[in-house]
């Protein structure tokens, strides 16, 4: 008689195809079945042909991949464990000694430090640009140059550049790559493979971990293409890295992409409500958001996501140069609805106070602003609550002296 352990690994029964429900089933898997030795040998992996072993995909993370590419308008779709290795993964494969890549001056901070660190250490330069100024972009560009990295908005700083100027400026270059962060525009605020005037970027990096994961519980990042040879180019150094996701946190994302536009929409429209309120306020010298008349780059926001109008949850503020940091400081921990916490895009609003001076480059564009800076990430709260924590912290600080 075969052994009771025997028969539970290799059990006869198998239950019957067909089955539908709304989620898409969680396939966990490092080893993947071959029915015979011809199939291990011949079968192809690089485009979702069949599965081979689990890090090069599962029927889950296949789903994913197809539904963040249409959420983008890309046409392939890798996973990464990050929105910082999706990043890095772009990079490193698209980078090779000698090269150069080029930075907006306002980028994710830990993508520039992987630049500053990692590519030099590998003898690839880097340089940053001003990423208001296509002309600056453009006088920087060199015979090195085999990537340059657009952001929008800017991280922290909310600025909104001339994507299609940028972007217009490297066609003008042979052999440079456009890699977009689009976080904050989520593949919903525009469509970053069709900016018009037949302008597109090369790839879309995305941190899953913000709005389409929308619980602040994942972290997963992506990087959508729409040229089959640049995808597989992307995807052999993302084999070679061996880059996986969890079955779990795909299975997270994908529950919670059916409610993106909506939940994107919600963040978007309380933001809009609480930067309207502290422009009123007195402590406050100006507020950071693209879809506001005055902010840097507003009419960039305008001509580029003006149709969707959807500009994300996330704005900044600056305070009067009277008011000093540790004044700011209580005023953060003095909010009751807003958490201090980093990251963007789930359900609890945050907030961060930034050292704008010690992120900027003032060689490549100086900061403008006196005051200093707090990061509003907007949750799903109702507004009129948020808008009275805001007020209570606010006259707290001054009421304890704010200089």
């Amino acid at each position: 008689m075969t052994g009771i352990a025997t028969q539970l690994v290799h059990h006869a029964y198998r239950p019957p195809a067909g089955f539908e429900a709304p989620q898409v089933a969680v396939h966990k898997a490092s080893t993947v079945y071959f029915p015979d030795v011809a199939a291990l040998r011949t079968r192809e992996w690089k485009q979702k042909e069949g599965y081979t072993y689990g890090l090069h995909g599962t029927p889950t993370t296949f789903v994913l991949e197809e539904r963040l590419a249409t959420l983008e308008g890309g046409l392939q779709c890798l996973l990464a464990p990050s929105g910082l290795s999706a990043i890095a993964l772009v990079d490193l494969a698209l980078l090779k000694t000698g090269d150069e890549v080029l930075i907006p001056h306002n980028a994710y901070g830990p993508g520039l430090a992987f630049a500053q660190a990692e590519l030099a250490a590998y003898g690839i330069g880097h340089r940053l640009y001003d990423a208001m100024d296509a002309d600056d972009l453009r006088a920087k560009l060199s015979e090195r140059t085999r990537l340059v990295w657009v952001e929008a908005a800017g991280s922290v700083s909310m600025e909104f550049p001339d994507l299609q100027g940028l972007v217009r400026a490297c066609r003008e270059r042979p052999g440079v790559a456009v890699a977009l962060d689009n976080t904050w525009g989520a593949g919903l605020a525009f469509d970053a493979f069709d900016l018009g005037d037949g302008l597109a970027v090369d790839a879309s990096v995305h941190a899953l971990t913000k709005y389409p994961s929308g619980g602040g519980d994942v972290l997963m990042g992506s990087v959508v293409t729409r040229d089959e040879a640049l995808h597989l180019r992307i995807k052999l150094a993302h084999m070679r890295l061996g880059l996986g996701v969890g079955a779990n946190d795909a299975e997270l994302v994908l529950r919670a992409l059916p409610s993106i536009d909506l939940r994107y929409r919600a963040h978007d429209a309380t933001a809009r409500e609480l930067a309207r309120w502290l422009q009123s306020r007195p402590e406050v010298a100006a507020v950071l958001h693209p879809a506001l008349p005055g902010s840097p780059g507003h009419d960039h926001w305008r001509k580029t996501c003006g149709a969707r109008d959807l500009a994300a949850g996330l704005f900044s503020i600056v305070f009067a140069s009277d008011i000093d940091q540790p004044a700011i400081d209580r005023f953060c921990d003095g909010l009751r609805r807003f958490r201090i916490g980093f990251s963007w895009g789930g359900p609890c609003s945050l907030v961060v106070p930034y050292d704008m001076a010690s992120m900027r480059d003032a060689a490549t564009a100086r900061w403008p602003h006196a005051g200093g800076l707090v990061r509003f990430s907007i949750g799903l709260e109702a507004a009129a609550d948020l808008i009275g924590d805001l007020r209570q912290s606010l006259d707290a600080m001054r009421a304890a002296g704010a200089g």
